[in-house]
């Protein structure tokens, strides 16, 4: 038996494994390459005149969404849970979805001017349609492409279709600013990190992997995921809203819809900076502030309607 002078096995005294060092280097290439790549994919984006990184091609971005639909409509329907299209529920939710599909080119045409953007054309692929599911969530989503979901749980929380008309428009506008492709883009750069994080710490102890990964994962969390996801609420909240207003609904209506939204599970949410949305009370004060361009789009579209 061969006896190893340094201790009991290579591992050392009592066989553990002893710590390695942090390989900085993998990480400063990890960097390097990130930024490469973040920066030189940056592009404006004509509704809101931010910077945007975008995962995934337009047609790419509907055909994902109109397989995710099917998907939604098949579950849905073998839960029995999906309304025909002669209910009139679904039909009033279709008659609100195509006044604001109607003035999608327009809204798209004006924002981009106020950001001296090229107007985009994405939307032009796009495969609309809406569905209308029984569930007591009050929710609708309007998927990359066009595709809508409402579910019935909305419309006693919304109470009137001008509510209605400010959620569905704050969904589709997520779709608008290719929300889905967005964070396709920020995952695969957290994915990078944490892929190159793993390979910096490969020789270090299991303990010591196991707290900076953790520590990696509370970073990107709180300090990417958490405020990008924020940031799209508000940015779909903005262009909604000039969406319902130009399709002749009333935008005023958007601050008491948030305000009983805030109220549901009894008022009980995480603090803003663990949350995915912005707080109820920011969100509305954000709304409010956007009245007088959004009462401006009303009256151009609808005049004294």
């Amino acid at each position: 038996m061969r006896v190893d002078p340094r201790g009991m096995g290579r591992g050392g005294r009592g066989g553990g494994r002893r710590g390695g060092k942090f390989r900085w280097w993998i990480l400063l290439l990890f960097a390097g390459y990130a930024a490469w790549q973040w920066f030189g994919s940056a592009e404006v984006d004509p509704y809101t005149g931010e910077t945007a990184h975008y995962g995934a091609s337009a047609d790419e971005e509907v055909q994902l969404g109109a397989q995710a639909f099917r998907q939604v409509l098949g579950d849905a329907n073998a839960q029995g849970a999906l309304l025909p299209a002669d209910a009139q529920l679904t039909q009033q939710i279709r008659s609100i979805a195509q006044r604001l599909v109607a003035k999608v080119p327009q809204v798209t045409a004006d924002l981009a001017a106020m950001h001296n953007q090229a107007v985009p054309t994405s939307h032009q692929g796009f495969l609309w349609d809406v569905a209308v599911i029984q569930s007591d969530e009050a929710n609708a989503f309007c998927l990359p492409g066009g595709k809508m979901a409402v579910y019935t749980g909305l419309i006693p929380v919304a109470q009137n279709e001008n509510a209605v008309a400010v959620v569905m428009g704050h969904e589709i506008a997520h779709a608008l600013l290719r929300h889905g492709s967005q964070r396709m883009a920020q995952q695969k750069l957290v994915q990078m990190g944490q892929v190159a994080t793993g390979m910096a710490v490969g020789d270090m102890a299991p303990q010591q992997q196991q707290a900076i990964m953790a520590a990696l994962g509370a970073g990107a969390q709180y300090g990417l995921i958490l405020p990008y996801g924020r940031n799209h609420e508000t940015q779909a909240d903005r262009v909604g809203l000039m969406l319902a207003a130009a399709a002749c609904y009333d935008p005023a209506e958007a601050v008491p819809l948030w305000q009983r939204m805030g109220q549901l599970g009894g008022g009980q949410r995480p603090p803003e900076f663990a949350s995915t949305h912005p707080d109820p009370a920011n969100r509305i004060a954000e709304l409010q502030a956007l009245m007088p361009q959004a009462e401006a789009f009303r009256q151009k579209y609808c005049g004294g309607q």
